[in-house]
């Protein structure tokens, strides 16, 4: 299949999640200010030689992108940097801010917008005043007037509005200045005006022309340009107009990629539903959207005003209404941020290959062919239409069919009626204009439940899964499916792919088909290199022939192959439901992830072992009875042998592991995951370090032995990695103050956990050299002090970390960064405030919060909170479990309350 861009709507908490850079390299949102840059020389040169003088030592540009790997693939920051700077400099973006936004958010703004100049990236900036007008007028004792919505503005209101504009505006170029940006202040002689009805509005216009000359000159210049909305009439008269129909104008005459309008808002929210409305395309929903009864006004009125201006601009330009915090988002990532507005492009449908040969009798052929040139692809799309003859199908596409989506409909023969996406073919000019999303919105329109099939190394994988409600895999291959809500039916579908793979849809998936021709091609080809024998360039050759099949067989031109697994699936030969043994289950972490896997709908807790519980039954697990046992090693080893289990939970204490794992290891079977609790393989290289939000999850995903992380490490690495960039040089090192419930001394009886002891107590322990200091400093790659204490709680761990500065911050910079980096993680939560213990306990995430900064600004206090036995054990073994057996990653996770 085939298929890149911006997610629908709906996300799914089944899904698996986007790829993470790994923290040890990454770094987070470069908000440090800088002392403003000298002036630039009058002389004027071209931006791209500034560009290259300024950024070509990599490192700022490297900084950035890398804060750009945290919020999107690497694969998406490419490519949407190379659609950026194929066109001159101006044509880029227009950004249009809010008035509200230079009051209360002017530091987001500055942050994003050095990050793009950074890159060589210069939007053009076009800020309105508003709020600031409203209540200077309210003070000077004017009352605004308004007809048809639009401001009346007599000679008082303009000369206010005049002197307020320009105070504005130089507030966004010191602003900006003093985050490092040349910025430059051009409030005259781009936008010229009529009078709008002179009588009725006064000196209110309307834009007529825009000369872009002193914008062009600015960028040129190194500069990022800043307009005001006011504009001038051919007399020299200056004129107020609408600052969104100011950018509209402005975008008219520079033809930008991206057009932007930045809202307190944060988008066009529904207010039926109170949801954001994420989309809206023009040729199929904007008829649609004038006739809800919420969008009056000044919705109404801006959704008609960039209708408007997208009719006049390439089919590829789009308007985005976003919140200021998300800018690089928007323009960075598939899944962008706040509302989308683009024409689309108008879908056909079909629902017989007669409909096809009306509109062109070699089109349909050509477009499934398209980018699987070669091999017995011709043949097999002739085999592939004339299974269409008989079957009843309905086909989505746009005029050129750059897009072309066939979905067979439910049939009765099945007790789940679930439509069958048969094939997905897109250009790569198709993903650039957002078709995938028109068509996936049409599909979720027509068809209730669907489900899909792709290849496991397929790159797009991430993006089909934001568009599926759950996922499994086997043998290479991963079905999609969504709008099946009941277990039951989802259980049956699962069953039915384990046990026939694509074929459970019949012999009509044409990847599937074209996938069996390459691999027959394959064969023979290597047949045909086994006679070639020591020919001199007989490698060469056969290495020619198999890259030649790789090509022919991808599902786009411009693909390239992923040698990992992809993320949260994992190529599996298992059966369905996962099996799951567990050994030593007696304490309280064991206790916590059988409670886990009891809500589970995909695996099956089949053993328990526990020397001193052996013989009694397992409470609290409902799916069926099981009897604790007492397993050793060689019981172990035989059941591995027999490969009777999926994965071994290892929940025993420290230095306790090792004959088990030995035992699993001569086995033989090595597809078998197995996770351990315990400290005892956390610095061997052989093993993964299981801490999904700051290691790579495809790492994850493609282990069989992991590590899981202890529950003060797992807190205090989350706690400091988004500073990781910005700490002071050794000998000064982060400090880690950490308070644990006594649930974290186990369950042997000891003064730690005894109750009365802690009672009006604290206790330190470990004071130097803890195994989790040691751990602690080993992931993060720096050295770091930890000092463990235990009070009389039962469960949740409280940090308070120190951290020293190499440059001064402030508090809100250092939120920024953990608000960064940590965007879309589900069990990651940033408050302003200090967390506490006592809202974590029972909850399955981190809390982060505080960020106080010292007076000095060259050291940082930020506080951590986690559950020790749930995100510090249990819930983060759940997610290593998912991600290594190839389920969603949060799959059998209760969302905290």
């Amino acid at each position: 299949m085939q298929a890149l861009s911006r997610p629908l709507a709906r996300q799914v908490a089944a899904r698996s999640v986007t790829r993470t850079a790994p923290y040890t390299q990454a770094s987070t949102a470069l908000v440090q200010r800088t002392s403003p840059l000298p002036p630039v020389k009058a002389k004027r040169r071209h931006v791209r030689a500034f560009a290259s003088s300024r950024y070509d030592d990599g490192s700022a540009r490297s900084a950035v992108i890398n804060v750009l790997n945290n919020i999107a693939s690497k694969r998406e920051v490419q490519q949407y940097l190379a659609q950026f700077t194929s066109v001159s400099s101006q044509q880029f973006a227009v950004i249009k801010v809010g008035g509200a936004i230079l009051t209360d958010y002017i530091d987001q703004l500055c942050a994003s917008l050095r990050n793009l100049n950074q890159m060589g990236l210069f939007p053009v900036i076009i800020h309105g005043a508003g709020p600031q007008l409203n209540r200077l007028l309210e003070e000077a004792g004017v009352e605004p007037k308004y007809q048809e919505g639009i401001r009346i503005t007599d000679g008082k209101t303009l000369g206010i509005a005049r002197k307020l504009f320009l105070e504005e505006n130089l507030k966004v170029v010191e602003a900006l200045e003093s985050w490092g940006v040349r910025a430059r202040p051009i409030t005259s002689g781009v936008l010229m005006a009529d009078y709008k009805d002179k009588e009725t509005f006064q000196f209110v216009g309307e834009v007529n022309q825009v000369n872009v000359g002193s914008i062009k000159a600015a960028i040129a210049d190194g500069y990022i340009p800043v307009l005001t909305c006011m504009a001038e009439s051919e007399d020299g008269q200056v004129l107020n107009v609408n600052a969104d129909k100011a950018a509209a104008e402005l975008a008219r005459a520079l033809v930008p990629l991206k057009i932007v309008y930045l809202s307190e808002k944060g988008g066009i929210h529904d207010k039926e539903t109170g949801k954001l409305v994420e989309a809206i395309n023009l040729d199929e929903e904007y008829e649609e959207y004038m006739k809800k009864p919420w969008v009056i006004h000044g919705t109404r009125s801006k959704i008609r005003d960039i209708k408007t201006l997208l009719d006049d601009l390439p089919r590829s330009s789009s308007v985005a209404i976003i919140h200021p915090e998300s800018l690089e988002r928007e323009l960075f990532t598939h899944s962008g941020a706040g509302t989308l507005i683009r024409r689309g492009t108008k879908l056909h449908q079909a629902s017989s290959l007669t409909e096809f040969e009306a509109i062109s009798p070699t089109m349909l052929k050509q477009a499934l062919v398209r980018n699987r040139e070669g091999l017995d692809s011709a043949a097999v799309v002739d085999r592939y239409l004339d299974t269409l003859k008989s079957s009843t199908f309905r086909a989505y596409f746009d005029e050129n069919m750059e897009a072309l989506a066939i979905v067979l409909p439910p049939t009765g023969e099945s007790s789940i009626q679930l439509a069958h996406l048969s094939t997905l073919t897109m250009t790569r000019s198709a993903w650039l204009s957002n078709i995938a999303d028109n068509v996936f919105q049409s599909l979720k329109r027509d068809f209730p439940k669907l489900a899909w099939t792709v290849k496991q190394d397929d790159e797009s994988l991430t993006w089909f899964s934001e568009k599926a409600d759950g996922s499994i895999a086997k043998k290479g291959e991963v079905l999609f499916w969504y709008g099946i809500e009941s277990p039951e039916e989802v259980r049956e579908l699962m069953s039915e792919f384990v046990q026939h793979g694509r074929q459970m849809f019949g012999d009509v998936n044409l990847e599937s088909q074209l996938h069996r021709a390459a691999a027959a091609a394959e064969r023979i080809r290597a047949g045909a290199a086994t006679l070639m024998g020591n020919r001199p360039g007989a490698q060469q050759q056969q290495a020619r022939a198999f890259s030649t099949i790789l090509e022919a067989g991808s599902r786009r031109g411009y693909a390239t192959t992923n040698p990992n697994p992809p993320l949260g699936i994992k190529n599996s030969e298992k059966d369905y439901p996962s099996k799951i043994a567990l050994i030593g289950a007696r304490g309280y972490t064991g206790q916590a992830l059988i409670d886990l896997l009891n809500r589970h709908p995909n695996m099956d807790l089949c053993h328990v072992s526990s020397r001193e519980l052996a013989g009694k039954k397992l409470k609290g697990y409902n799916k069926k009875e099981i009897i604790y046992e007492n397993l050793s090693p060689d019981d172990v080893r035989r059941m591995a042998e027999r490969k009777e289990i999926d994965c071994w939970v290892m929940a025993l204490p420290n230095g306790v592991c090792k004959p088990f794992v030995d035992a699993l290891d001569e086995s033989g079977h090595k597809d078998a995951v197995v996770i351990d609790l315990s400290a005892d393989y956390r610095f061997d290289p052989q093993w993964t370090y299981g801490l999904p939000e700051l290691v790579q999850r495809g790492k994850i995903a493609s282990a069989t032995r992991i590590s899981n992380p202890g529950c003060y490490a797992t807190a205090a690495q989350l706690g400091i990695a988004p500073l990781l960039p910005h700490l002071a040089p050794q000998p000064a090192h982060p400090t880690i103050f950490g308070v644990s419930g006594y649930s974290g001394a186990g369950t042997k009886p000891s003064p730690k956990n005894d109750v009365d002891n802690l009672t009006n107590n604290i206790i330190p322990y470990s004071l130097t050299d803890h195994i989790h200091e040691r751990e602690i400093s080993a992931q993060l790659g720096t050295e770091v002090a930890f000092i463990p204490h235990v009070a009389v709680w039962f469960a949740g761990i409280h940090h308070t970390i120190s951290l020293p500065l190499a440059q001064q911050m402030a508090s809100r910079d250092v939120r920024n960064l953990y608000q960064d980096r940590y965007h879309g993680e589900r069990l990651v939560t940033i408050r302003g405030e200090s967390p506490s213990v006592k809202q974590i306990a029972g909850k399955h995430g981190v809390e982060i919060g505080g960020f106080a900064v010292h007076s000095g600004g060259k050291r940082v206090v930020v506080n951590v909170t986690i559950d020790n036995l749930l995100k510090g054990a249990a819930t983060q073994c759940l997610q290593n479990m998912n991600l290594a057996l190839g389920y969603a990653e949060y799959e059998g996770i209760p969302e905290d309350q």
